[in-house]
């Protein structure tokens, strides 16, 4: 997802210098607005989660998922439904009240509903359980279909691809027109999405809704 800064007053001061870490805090000043948290409580149930793998705040929950020595990737729920998923650098975890530096962070309920959605994930991010995801990625193996029978009774075509980014390789199963779709080699953009375990292995799988278009360069 595509976000851009805000202007008004300039970046924050501060140790974070990359343009993702700038964004990553901006996306959280909206989430913390669309849900009237206050931004300090809302950073803070992420640093508990990520010391203990589970906090609440207000209508929030918040799960680590993940921890690596560089990051961890959080899921946030609200009543079940999946509001947000992405990894927090350590350095930000470490950090004490990042977000005040973006309390002046407004925008109206349109702009926030569309800016305070699912960001993109990376295939190192992935976990079973994981739900509503976007990719993007390079298709690496598309393997002869294969014909199956559906729990629905009928006969369908299935090629579990492999595709790949800068941080590992995954599954995604293909199913009838989409294997014609898409080629070897071609950039993909895959839309809500969840992950499952299949024969031991995370497999990224395309939800009802989602969509699978591949990126002209």
């Amino acid at each position: 997802m595509r976000m851009k800064l805000s202007r008004g007053r300039g970046r924050p001061r501060g140790r974070y210098r990359s343009v993702a870490d700038f964004r990553l805090l901006e996306y959280l000043a909206l989430i913390s607005t669309k849900y009237a948290i206050d931004p300090s409580n809302l950073f803070n149930g992420f640093v508990e989660a990520w010391g203990h793998q589970k906090s609440r705040c207000k209508s929030l929950s918040i799960e680590c998922r993940k921890k690596t020595p560089d990051y961890a990737v959080f899921l946030v729920t609200n009543s079940f439904k999946v509001v947000a998923q992405f990894p927090m650098p350590k350095h930000i975890l470490e950090e004490i009240n990042p977000l005040k530096e973006f309390a002046h962070v407004r925008a109206s309920k349109t702009t926030i509903l569309k800016r305070a959605e699912v960001r993109h994930l990376q295939i190192r991010d992935l976990e079973p359980g994981m739900k509503q995801i976007n990719l993007k990625a390079k298709v690496l193996e598309i393997p002869k279909p294969r014909s199956v029978v559906t729990r629905f009774g009928e006969y369908a075509k299935v090629a579990n691809a492999s595709i790949k980014d800068e941080t590992g390789i995954i599954q995604l199963p293909l199913w009838n027109k989409q294997i014609d779709a898409v080629t070897v080699g071609d950039l993909i953009q895959v839309e809500n999405a969840h992950v499952v375990t299949f024969r031991g292995e995370p497999q990224l799988r395309i939800s009802r809704g989602g969509q699978l278009n591949v990126v002209k360069a």
